[in-house]
Protein backbone atom coordinates (compact mmCIF):
# COMPACT_ATOMS: atom_id res chain seq x y z
CA UNK A 1 0.00 0.00 0.00
CA UNK A 2 1.24 3.47 -0.90
CA UNK A 3 -0.02 6.47 1.04
CA UNK A 4 0.28 10.21 1.26
CA UNK A 5 0.04 11.39 4.86
CA UNK A 6 -0.63 14.94 5.99
CA UNK A 7 -0.79 15.94 9.64
CA UNK A 8 -1.52 19.53 10.72
CA UNK A 9 -1.24 20.62 14.36
CA UNK A 10 -2.40 24.12 15.23
CA UNK A 11 -2.10 25.61 18.71
CA UNK A 12 -3.91 28.86 19.52
CA UNK A 13 -2.60 30.77 22.56
CA UNK A 14 -4.64 33.36 24.47
CA UNK A 15 -2.98 35.74 25.15
CA UNK A 16 0.05 35.21 22.90
CA UNK A 17 3.08 33.48 24.42
CA UNK A 18 6.37 35.34 24.55
CA UNK A 19 8.73 32.35 24.17
CA UNK A 20 8.07 28.73 23.13
CA UNK A 21 10.35 25.70 23.38
CA UNK A 22 8.83 22.46 22.14
CA UNK A 23 9.57 18.97 20.84
CA UNK A 24 8.04 17.31 17.78
CA UNK A 25 7.99 13.57 17.13
CA UNK A 26 6.36 13.39 13.72
CA UNK A 27 9.04 12.14 11.31
CA UNK A 28 8.52 8.37 10.81
CA UNK A 29 11.34 6.03 11.77
CA UNK A 30 12.73 3.22 9.63
CA UNK A 31 10.57 0.14 10.20
CA UNK A 32 10.53 -3.32 8.59
CA UNK A 33 8.12 -3.34 5.65
CA UNK A 34 7.78 0.45 5.63
CA UNK A 35 9.62 2.88 3.34
CA UNK A 36 9.19 6.64 3.79
CA UNK A 37 10.05 9.27 1.20
CA UNK A 38 9.53 13.00 0.59
CA UNK A 39 9.23 13.90 4.28
CA UNK A 40 8.62 17.60 4.96
CA UNK A 41 8.08 19.46 8.22
CA UNK A 42 6.94 23.09 8.05
CA UNK A 43 6.62 25.32 11.14
CA UNK A 44 4.87 28.70 11.19
CA UNK A 45 6.15 31.05 12.50
CA UNK A 46 9.68 30.14 11.50
CA UNK A 47 11.66 29.20 14.61
CA UNK A 48 14.91 30.87 15.64
CA UNK A 49 16.39 27.45 16.33
CA UNK A 50 15.54 24.01 14.93
CA UNK A 51 17.48 20.85 15.74
CA UNK A 52 16.78 17.34 14.46
CA UNK A 53 18.22 14.21 16.03
CA UNK A 54 17.47 10.62 17.00
CA UNK A 55 15.41 10.18 20.15
CA UNK A 56 16.15 8.28 23.33
CA UNK A 57 13.90 5.49 22.02
CA UNK A 58 13.04 4.61 18.41
CA UNK A 59 11.69 8.01 17.33
CA UNK A 60 12.94 11.08 15.48
CA UNK A 61 13.05 14.29 17.51
CA UNK A 62 12.80 17.87 16.29
CA UNK A 63 13.54 20.50 18.94
CA UNK A 64 12.30 24.01 18.23
CA UNK A 65 12.74 27.42 19.86
CA UNK A 66 10.61 30.47 19.02
CA UNK A 67 11.83 33.60 20.77
CA UNK A 68 9.17 36.08 19.64
CA UNK A 69 5.48 36.50 20.58
CA UNK A 70 3.27 33.75 19.14
CA UNK A 71 -0.52 33.72 19.01
CA UNK A 72 -0.91 30.74 16.67
CA UNK A 73 1.58 27.94 16.07
CA UNK A 74 1.05 25.70 13.06
CA UNK A 75 3.01 22.53 12.28
CA UNK A 76 2.59 20.64 9.00
CA UNK A 77 4.09 17.16 8.62
CA UNK A 78 3.77 15.42 5.24
CA UNK A 79 5.29 12.32 3.69
CA UNK A 80 4.73 9.43 1.31
CA UNK A 81 5.05 5.85 2.54
CA UNK A 82 4.99 2.35 1.12
CA UNK A 83 3.76 -0.20 3.68
CA UNK A 84 3.52 -3.96 3.32
CA UNK A 85 1.59 -6.53 5.34
CA UNK A 86 3.48 -8.39 8.05
CA UNK A 87 4.52 -11.79 6.75
CA UNK A 88 3.46 -13.91 9.71
CA UNK A 89 2.22 -17.47 9.74
CA UNK A 90 0.14 -17.77 12.91
CA UNK A 91 -0.18 -21.51 12.40
CA UNK A 92 3.51 -21.86 13.21
CA UNK A 93 3.98 -22.05 16.95
CA UNK A 94 6.62 -19.70 18.31
CA UNK A 95 8.18 -19.42 21.74
CA UNK A 96 6.05 -19.75 24.86
CA UNK A 97 5.40 -16.81 27.16
CA UNK A 98 7.78 -18.27 29.76
CA UNK A 99 10.53 -18.82 27.19
CA UNK A 100 10.18 -15.31 25.76
CA UNK A 101 10.29 -13.78 29.24
CA UNK A 102 13.46 -15.74 29.99
CA UNK A 103 15.03 -14.84 26.63
CA UNK A 104 14.30 -11.14 27.22
CA UNK A 105 16.20 -11.20 30.51
CA UNK A 106 19.10 -13.01 28.86
CA UNK A 107 19.41 -10.53 25.95
CA UNK A 108 22.65 -8.54 26.00
CA UNK A 109 21.62 -6.03 23.34
CA UNK A 110 21.45 -2.47 24.70
CA UNK A 111 20.25 -0.74 21.51
CA UNK A 112 17.06 1.28 21.20
CA UNK A 113 15.07 -1.81 20.14
CA UNK A 114 16.43 -4.00 22.95
CA UNK A 115 13.63 -5.81 24.83
CA UNK A 116 15.07 -4.85 28.22
CA UNK A 117 13.86 -1.25 27.79
CA UNK A 118 10.24 -2.40 27.56
CA UNK A 119 10.04 -4.97 30.34
CA UNK A 120 9.51 -2.79 33.37
CA UNK A 121 7.08 -0.12 34.63
CA UNK A 122 7.44 3.27 32.96
CA UNK A 123 6.34 6.83 33.66
CA UNK A 124 2.67 6.33 32.74
CA UNK A 125 2.48 2.57 33.19
CA UNK A 126 3.02 1.29 36.71
CA UNK A 127 2.18 -2.26 37.64
CA UNK A 128 -1.58 -2.22 38.26
CA UNK A 129 -2.79 -5.15 40.42
CA UNK A 130 -6.27 -5.13 38.85
CA UNK A 131 -4.87 -5.38 35.32
CA UNK A 132 -2.41 -8.06 36.40
CA UNK A 133 -5.18 -10.13 38.00
CA UNK A 134 -7.31 -9.80 34.86
CA UNK A 135 -4.51 -10.65 32.45
CA UNK A 136 -2.62 -13.52 34.04
CA UNK A 137 -5.30 -16.22 33.66
CA UNK A 138 -5.42 -15.33 29.96
CA UNK A 139 -1.64 -15.54 29.58
CA UNK A 140 -0.54 -18.94 30.93
CA UNK A 141 3.22 -19.41 30.90
CA UNK A 142 3.08 -22.33 28.45
CA UNK A 143 0.94 -20.47 25.88
CA UNK A 144 2.38 -19.31 22.57
CA UNK A 145 3.57 -15.73 23.06
CA UNK A 146 2.08 -14.16 19.94
CA UNK A 147 -1.15 -16.14 20.09
CA UNK A 148 -1.63 -15.12 23.72
CA UNK A 149 -0.90 -11.47 23.04
CA UNK A 150 -3.31 -11.32 20.13
CA UNK A 151 -6.03 -13.09 22.13
CA UNK A 152 -5.67 -10.53 24.91
CA UNK A 153 -5.90 -7.69 22.39
CA UNK A 154 -9.13 -9.20 21.09
CA UNK A 155 -10.42 -9.42 24.66
CA UNK A 156 -9.87 -5.66 24.94
CA UNK A 157 -11.58 -5.11 21.60
CA UNK A 158 -14.66 -7.07 22.70
CA UNK A 159 -14.76 -6.03 26.34
CA UNK A 160 -13.97 -2.31 26.19
CA UNK A 161 -15.96 0.54 24.61
CA UNK A 162 -14.32 3.06 22.28
CA UNK A 163 -15.43 6.39 23.71
CA UNK A 164 -13.62 9.63 22.88
CA UNK A 165 -15.29 11.45 25.78
CA UNK A 166 -14.45 8.92 28.49
CA UNK A 167 -10.77 9.77 28.98
CA UNK A 168 -8.17 12.49 28.45
CA UNK A 169 -4.55 12.21 27.32
CA UNK A 170 -3.43 12.15 30.97
CA UNK A 171 -6.04 9.68 32.27
CA UNK A 172 -4.23 7.03 34.39
CA UNK A 173 -4.24 3.56 32.88
CA UNK A 174 -5.94 2.12 35.97
CA UNK A 175 -8.87 4.52 35.54
CA UNK A 176 -9.37 3.60 31.88
CA UNK A 177 -9.22 -0.07 32.81
CA UNK A 178 -11.72 0.42 35.63
CA UNK A 179 -14.40 1.95 33.40
CA UNK A 180 -13.53 -0.28 30.40
CA UNK A 181 -13.76 2.76 28.11
CA UNK A 182 -11.37 4.99 26.27
CA UNK A 183 -9.46 5.42 23.01
CA UNK A 184 -6.53 3.76 21.27
CA UNK A 185 -3.99 5.24 23.69
CA UNK A 186 -5.85 3.77 26.67
CA UNK A 187 -6.25 0.34 25.09
CA UNK A 188 -2.57 0.21 24.13
CA UNK A 189 -1.59 1.16 27.68
CA UNK A 190 -3.82 -1.54 29.20
CA UNK A 191 -2.37 -4.19 26.91
CA UNK A 192 1.21 -3.13 27.66
CA UNK A 193 0.69 -3.33 31.43
CA UNK A 194 -0.93 -6.76 30.98
CA UNK A 195 1.90 -8.14 28.84
CA UNK A 196 4.65 -6.76 31.08
CA UNK A 197 2.96 -8.33 34.10
CA UNK A 198 3.97 -11.79 32.80
CA UNK A 199 7.46 -10.74 31.80
CA UNK A 200 6.87 -9.94 28.12
CA UNK A 201 8.55 -6.88 26.56
CA UNK A 202 5.83 -4.58 25.24
CA UNK A 203 6.21 -1.13 23.67
CA UNK A 204 3.88 1.73 22.74
CA UNK A 205 3.75 2.48 19.01
CA UNK A 206 2.53 5.81 17.63
CA UNK A 207 1.55 6.22 14.01
CA UNK A 208 -1.29 6.48 11.55
CA UNK A 209 -4.09 4.16 10.51
CA UNK A 210 -5.89 4.18 7.21
CA UNK A 211 -9.59 4.46 7.99
CA UNK A 212 -12.47 3.51 5.76
CA UNK A 213 -15.71 5.49 5.29
CA UNK A 214 -19.09 3.88 5.91
CA UNK A 215 -20.57 2.14 2.85
CA UNK A 216 -21.86 4.71 0.41
CA UNK A 217 -20.21 7.62 2.24
CA UNK A 218 -17.36 9.73 0.80
CA UNK A 219 -13.94 9.68 2.42
CA UNK A 220 -13.52 12.96 4.32
CA UNK A 221 -10.17 14.69 3.95
CA UNK A 222 -8.69 15.43 7.37
CA UNK A 223 -11.00 13.03 9.21
CA UNK A 224 -8.29 10.53 10.14
CA UNK A 225 -6.28 10.73 13.37
CA UNK A 226 -3.05 9.53 14.91
CA UNK A 227 -3.31 5.97 16.15
CA UNK A 228 -1.60 3.87 18.81
CA UNK A 229 -0.96 0.17 19.13
CA UNK A 230 1.49 -2.22 20.81
CA UNK A 231 4.72 -3.89 19.72
CA UNK A 232 5.27 -7.25 21.42
CA UNK A 233 8.72 -8.83 21.45
CA UNK A 234 8.24 -12.50 20.59
CA UNK A 235 11.81 -13.75 21.01
CA UNK A 236 15.10 -13.26 19.15
CA UNK A 237 13.95 -15.06 15.99
CA UNK A 238 10.58 -13.38 15.41
CA UNK A 239 11.39 -10.07 17.11
CA UNK A 240 8.84 -7.27 17.39
CA UNK A 241 5.27 -7.79 16.17
CA UNK A 242 2.59 -5.09 16.09
CA UNK A 243 -0.75 -5.81 17.79
CA UNK A 244 -3.66 -3.36 17.60
CA UNK A 245 -6.04 -3.80 20.59
CA UNK A 246 -8.43 -1.11 19.36
CA UNK A 247 -9.24 -3.25 16.32
CA UNK A 248 -8.22 -6.67 17.65
CA UNK A 249 -5.78 -7.34 14.79
CA UNK A 250 -2.11 -7.61 14.00
CA UNK A 251 -0.66 -4.38 12.62
CA UNK A 252 -0.79 -4.59 8.83
CA UNK A 253 -0.46 -2.49 5.69
CA UNK A 254 -3.03 -0.03 7.08
CA UNK A 255 -0.67 0.86 9.97
CA UNK A 256 2.10 3.44 9.45
CA UNK A 257 4.71 3.60 12.20
CA UNK A 258 6.03 6.96 13.41
CA UNK A 259 7.82 5.95 16.62
CA UNK A 260 8.08 3.52 19.51
CA UNK A 261 8.57 4.11 23.24
CA UNK A 262 7.74 2.76 26.67
CA UNK A 263 4.43 4.65 26.80
CA UNK A 264 2.70 7.69 25.30
CA UNK A 265 4.87 10.17 27.22
CA UNK A 266 7.99 9.01 25.36
CA UNK A 267 6.61 9.67 21.88
CA UNK A 268 3.80 12.23 22.14
CA UNK A 269 3.66 14.15 18.82
CA UNK A 270 4.19 17.55 20.46
CA UNK A 271 5.14 18.79 23.92
CA UNK A 272 7.21 21.54 25.46
CA UNK A 273 7.09 24.71 27.55
CA UNK A 274 6.15 28.32 26.88
CA UNK A 275 6.33 31.65 28.70
CA UNK A 276 3.11 33.68 28.92
CA UNK A 277 -0.36 32.77 27.76
CA UNK A 278 -3.17 31.74 30.10
CA UNK A 279 -4.78 29.09 27.90
CA UNK A 280 -4.31 27.18 24.68
CA UNK A 281 -6.43 25.20 22.26
CA UNK A 282 -5.01 22.48 20.03
CA UNK A 283 -6.44 21.43 16.69
CA UNK A 284 -5.34 18.32 14.76
CA UNK A 285 -6.10 17.37 11.17
CA UNK A 286 -4.81 14.08 9.76
CA UNK A 287 -5.30 12.71 6.27
CA UNK A 288 -4.08 9.24 5.26
CA UNK A 289 -4.93 8.77 1.60
CA UNK A 290 -4.00 5.90 -0.76
CA UNK A 291 -2.10 7.22 -3.75
CA UNK A 292 -3.13 4.41 -6.10
CA UNK A 293 -6.59 5.35 -7.40
CA UNK A 294 -7.61 1.70 -7.46
CA UNK A 295 -7.03 1.47 -3.70
CA UNK A 296 -8.75 4.76 -2.90
CA UNK A 297 -12.17 3.33 -3.72
CA UNK A 298 -11.73 -0.03 -1.98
Amino acid sequence: MRYKVSHIIRVDYEPPVRVAHFNLRLMPIDWPGQRVESYKLAIDPLPEKREERAGAYPFNLTRVEILKPVKTLEVRSTFIADVGDAQLDLAVQTMSIADVAQAALAERDAGLMAPAHYLFPSRLLPLVPEIMAWARPQLPSDADCLTGGLALARAIKSGFVYDTKATEADTPVEDAFSIRRGVCQDFAHVLIVALRSVGLPAAYVSGYLRTYPLPGQPRLVGADAMHAWVALWCGPQRGWVGIDPTNGVLANADHLVVGMGRDYSDISPIDGVFVGGASQKTYNSVDVSPIDARLAVS
